[in-house]
């Protein structure tokens, strides 16, 4: 058959084999034949003849064995069944097959951007057709059934819709979540509940026991056996928690949130990964936050680090005084009382436990060292830049009152000397006016240390030095109407130095800290021989200053100092022990102490009186700002083109009656002004002295006016000109105006 549809290669002319096609040919005899042009075309599996495998070859061979040796057909039967039995399939041809590629039947076309993000939301939408979608029934339903009873089941439903809810705060919407919170109303009724219930909730499914009032230890939830199968959703909760605070911009609702973590604390004491989360945020909290914000955020730290001192106190303590430095770096009136909070509570946390204190206090204290040490050695400008800043200044501050809190400590106590030693050095640093506020803050951190630690340090000459150096009899270049507050400011501009408010502010200064250093030193046996270098110098002071007011200050501290010299040379008079006895020294001087002395009694009435000044400077606001004077105000220029208008016609006029008249109706206009700028001033009854002061600037302003209505008016004889009378109507005509009164008047 092949014979007659096909010819051999060699008959072919070069179109017939281009026309006939590349067909491949099997066989031997097929190979060098090709199908003739004009045949039909056959069915594709009978063109090409099907070569047998070796498999297929040899299943044919034993069939035939059968025929012709059935004897060892029968043998093999009996002895090798599965050598007749075998696969009959070959796998050879499927080999060589798959040696060859093989084209796609289909092309596909690649996608482009846009439809695979088309796929993408196709996606998302299913995930969030699948997820639930959080209403306001659903978590009224999970309130009551919070309020009966709390299974396990149902705090993980919560536990998953609270996560969802976290998630828009950050924009986390590629998690899957089981429910989606869409509306801000959810959202805060979900929260709302969470910080409610939810920790009533959870103890309840752990059964934990509600700690007793006088009990100090806490109770772990991991203690309950049922911990560990409700543990991945407790999990879940807390870092959704602190997700949640970290995300927070209101105050008000930070310190719910803050108030509800610090109720969750035992359940963080029991996974330390949520715990190191819980301790990072609570850390920027403290440092960063709302004043309320920054109380609740500490008391969760001062809880965290109680129960788990041995793991948390130290890196926490670290922590701590970095954001302490960084946040101290500008000084202003609103973040001065931030600045003393974080300094108090920060000595707190040291207190805690002292070994691990000293190791830090060492450590920072000597870097403090190490900066001034550089500063004294090059003498440059960046050196002494290092040492003279707030941070500096706020860091000494801070471990006196370190070392204030934690005493009596023998493991602190040593580094008294050494840091006092630096205080001295700063001092001395740069020892020149302008530098004045910096070396009164110095003064005010050794007075605190050697107050609280009962540690005696030479203060007085730095401040007695100020009285000697100064020319407080020098009148002041330039007049200041804002007093200048030296709590937040280290350094004097070259102007400030020739204001009067410089020399003001220092004496005040100076009288404050002599009086508070004395007052710390009162009760002492060698109180008369403390105070004596001072009486003299004080006594100098007054000899050669001529300024009434700084003498008033210096006399009245003067009498204080000395009437409390003289009240413990009568005490020490009575006493039956000697010097060297130190234990009877130290009786005799708590007994004073507990009794009072002058000075102290003065210090008290003082104290309390110069606390209420300092709360007004703090706040911003001058001293004299409450007296409420009138405002004076000048009129504008269209007022006056108004005024000359109306008056137009009088200019012209020469007759001493219209003059008269002008002269009248001026001061009639005034007199009404005055009236009405006056007339809510009557009812203040305790600035009647300023209001009088005020009054008779005014009446001497109308006496002015009359003046040279009546000198006008003298010259009778000789008519007034129009181009007085025009002046007289173009001067600046002044304006009173109240202020609003406070509600303390």
């Amino acid at each position: 058959m092949a014979g007659k549809h096909k010819r051999k290669l060699e008959d072919l002319s070069v179109d017939e084999f281009l026309l006939s096609g590349f067909d491949s040919f099997e066989g031997d005899d097929s190979e060098n034949e090709i199908p003739e042009c004009g045949s039909e075309e056959q069915p594709v599996s009978q063109k090409k003849s099907k070569k047998k495998g070796k498999a297929s070859e040899h299943k044919d061979q034993l069939s035939r064995l059968k025929d012709r040796d059935p004897e060892f057909y029968k043998f093999l039967q009996e002895n090798d069944q599965k050598l007749l039995n075998f696969d009959g399939v070959d796998s050879s041809e499927d080999e060589e097959e798959q040696k060859y590629h093989k084209l796609p039947t289909e092309l596909q076309v690649a996608s482009s951007d846009e439809e695979e993000a088309d796929v993408k939301t196709e996606k998302a939408k299913k995930s969030a057709d699948k997820s639930t979608k959080v209403t306001a029934k659903m978590i009224e339903e999970w309130r009551t059934e919070l309020k009966k009873d709390s299974s396990a089941r149902l705090i993980r439903d919560i536990t998953q819709a609270f996560k969802a809810a976290v998630a828009t705060t950050k924009g986390e919407s590629e998690d899957k979540c089981r429910y989606t919170v869409a509306d801000s109303s959810i959202f805060n009724a979900l929260i709302l509940l969470c910080i409610k219930d939810m920790h009533g909730a959870l103890n309840k499914l752990l059964n934990l026991k509600a700690p007793e009032k006088d009990q100090k230890k806490l109770i772990l939830p991991s203690s309950s056996p049922r911990w560990q199968k409700n543990q991945l959703d407790i999990k879940m909760y807390l870092s959704g928690l602190v997700q949640l605070l970290s995300s927070l911009t209101e105050s008000t609702v930070t310190a719910a949130v803050l108030r509800h973590a610090n109720q969750m604390v035992p359940y963080y004491l029991c996974l330390p990964k949520q715990g190191r989360q819980l301790l990072k945020q609570l850390i920027k909290q403290w440092s960063t936050g709302e004043e309320t914000v920054r109380v609740l955020a500490f008391l969760a730290l001062n809880k965290i680090c109680r129960h788990k001192q041995n793991i948390y106190l130290n890196p926490v303590l670290k922590q701590m005084y970095i954001a302490y430095v960084q946040n101290c770096k500008f000084t202003s009136p609103n973040s001065l009382p931030i600045i003393n909070f974080m300094q108090r509570t920060l000595a707190e946390m040291y207190s805690l436990d002292t070994q691990v204190s000293y190791q830090h206090s060492f450590l920072y204290i000597r870097q403090l060292a190490i900066h001034l040490r550089n500063a004294m050695n090059m003498k440059k400008k960046e050196t002494y830049q290092s040492v003279y800043n707030w941070q500096y200044v706020h860091c000494l501050y801070l471990w006196c009152r370190v070392l204030s809190t934690v005493y009596p400590s023998e493991v602190l106590e040593p580094l008294i000397y050494p840091l006092c030693q630096i205080i001295v050095g700063c001092i001395k640093l740069v020892p020149i006016s302008r530098y004045y506020p910096l070396r009164l803050h110095c003064v005010r951190a050794l007075i605190l240390l050697s107050g609280s630690t009962k540690t005696f340090v030479p203060v007085l000459p730095f401040l007695l030095e100020i009285l000697q150096q100064e020319d407080f009899n020098k009148k002041p270049a330039r007049m200041s109407v804002k007093p200048i507050n030296f709590a937040v400011i280290l350094k004097l501009g070259k102007t400030n130095l020739q204001e009067k408010a410089f020399k003001d502010g220092l004496m005040e200064q100076l009288y404050d800290l002599i009086l508070e250093y004395f007052h710390t030193q009162a009760h002492t046996v060698g109180f008369p021989e403390l105070a004596l270098p001072t009486v003299i110098q004080l006594k100098a002071f007054l000899k050669e200053c001529k300024v009434a007011n700084y003498c008033k200050q210096i006399r009245q501290l003067l009498e204080k100092v000395q009437e409390n010299c003289s009240h413990i040379t009568s005490r020490r008079q009575k006493a039956a022990f000697g010097v060297a006895d130190v234990i009877a020294v130290a009786a005799w001087e708590k007994q004073v102490a507990e009794e009072g002395t002058p000075l102290t009694k003065y210090y008290s009435q003082w104290k309390k009186l110069r606390e209420k000044e300092i709360q007004l400077e703090i706040s911003g606001k001058e001293r004299m700002e409450d007296l409420n004077f009138p405002e004076i105000k000048r009129k504008k220029l269209q007022e006056k083109n108004e005024d000359k208008k109306e008056f137009k016609g009088l200019f012209d006029s020469d007759s001493d009656s219209d003059g008269d008249d002008l002269m009248h109706k001026l001061k009639d206009d005034v007199d009404d002004d005055n009236d009405e700028g006056l007339e809510d001033l009557s009812d203040l009854s305790g600035d009647d002295d300023d209001d009088e002061d005020d009054a008779s600037e005014v009446e001497g302003d109308s006496d002015g006016s009359e003046a040279k209505a009546s000198t006008s008016k003298g010259k009778a004889p000789k008519q007034v000109s129009g181009l007085d009378l025009q002046e007289l109507a173009e001067g600046d005509e002044d304006v009173v105006e109240d202020l609003e009164l406070s509600d303390q008047d």
